[in-house]
């Protein structure tokens, strides 16, 4: 019961920061909740953009990290595209 508690409280952090993401055909996923690690996704428009790197991942950390207490870490995985195939 404890875990569905704490997918439902990391849920409802996601959703304040989803609207701005949504704005440019971006989305933030819930991946897993382990050992007190939040383990998050940038998909859809997100997920190629240049600037998640540098500033969106902290806002990400910040937000959770201040907003519930026993979340020792965020862990933000980005699909990376081989830019290879094209060449």
């Amino acid at each position: 019961m404890a875990e569905v508690r704490k997918v439902e409280e990391v849920e409802r952090v996601l959703e304040k920061i989803r609207p701005a993401l949504k704005g440019h055909q971006g989305e933030l996923k819930l991946v897993d909740i382990k050992d007190d690690v939040v383990y998050l996704s940038f998909e859809g428009g997100c997920s190629s953009c240049p600037v998640v790197d540098i500033s969106l991942k902290d806002l990400v950390n910040t937000v959770i990290k201040g907003n519930i207490k026993w979340v020792k870490k965020v862990e933000i995985s980005q699909q990376k595209y081989d830019l290879g195939q094209f060449v």
